[in-house]
């Protein structure tokens, strides 16, 4: 009998290449979400950062040489990169003292201006109005006394005196044109009332001496703020009952300028 040939058959083997690569796009993929979330979360911290902060930052990295500052963080020289001519914007320590106080005045020049007028138009209270110069701008202080209340026990309704030193206050920086900021504060004494606190009770006068203070002609825009800090910062702290705290604080801001050239 004759007999069949045999078929051949031929097996055809997987090469080491496509095992290989059966899964590489999920990597490459897992890799890509990654990334966009790392994207992501730079953009978010940067739109949380001052601008003062992203200036420095672009100029450090507009002028940064690794031969120079290798090893070396930015953050430490933001204060000088602020202050270098030409680098936006900066407050130096002289302007502290002698920023503008508005209407073409110095901080000093204003607060000349006010204790001049309280000197002469409400000199038996000139001792319940403080007029200084803090880091923030010109602050006016109307501070309570004993027999001299700004305001009547409990009640955010100023009295005719106070009225009487926020429309002069108000009359003497009309014409500035700096932002102002209105607060609040009261003494340690607990507040009787258990519905009302000090916080309550401190914002609200902060809200009266703005209504006033707009009433004699301060325009409602260049209100930058009106809060109230109730017994938290305290103008006599060894005596946190003591009637000098509970005043009311008019800030007029200091005015950023650009560096000059």
């Amino acid at each position: 009998m004759e007999e069949r040939p045999q078929p051949i058959i031929i097996k055809k083997k997987k090469g080491k290449h496509a095992e290989h690569h059966g899964g590489a796009w999920k990597v490459a993929y897992a890799d890509f979400v990654t990334a966009l979330m790392a994207f992501f979360l730079v953009m978010w911290l940067l739109a949380m950062v001052a601008p003062e902060k992203k200036a420095a930052l672009a100029n450090y990295m507009n002028n940064y040489s690794i031969f120079k500052e290798s090893g070396t963080s930015f953050m430490d020289k933001t204060s000088q990169v602020l202050n270098q001519p030409d680098k936006g914007f900066r407050i130096s320590p002289q302007d502290l003292s002698r920023g503008s106080g508005g209407g073409g005045l110095s901080s000093e020049e204003m607060v000349k201006k006010l204790k001049k007028a309280i000197e002469e138009k409400l000199a038996s209270v000139k001792n319940q109005v403080l007029v200084d110069i803090i880091e923030g701008g010109v602050r006016v202080q109307i501070v309570d006394a004993e027999g001299g209340m700004m305001f009547l026990s409990g009640s955010a309704e100023p009295t005719e005196k106070a009225k009487e030193i926020l429309k002069l206050v108000a009359e003497n920086i009309q014409s500035a044109s700096n932002r102002i900021a209105i607060e609040g504060h009261t003494d340690a004494a607990p507040f009787k009332n258990a519905q009302t606190t000090n916080w309550e009770l401190s914002t609200a006068r902060a809200s009266a001496a703005r209504r006033e203070l707009e009433r004699n002609g301060i325009e409602t825009s260049k209100i930058a703020r009106v809060v109230g800090y109730a017994d938290q910062e305290l103008l006599v702290p060894d005596n946190p009952k003591d009637s000098r705290n509970r005043r009311i604080s008019i800030i007029l801001l200091h005015e950023k300028t650009p560096a000059t050239r």
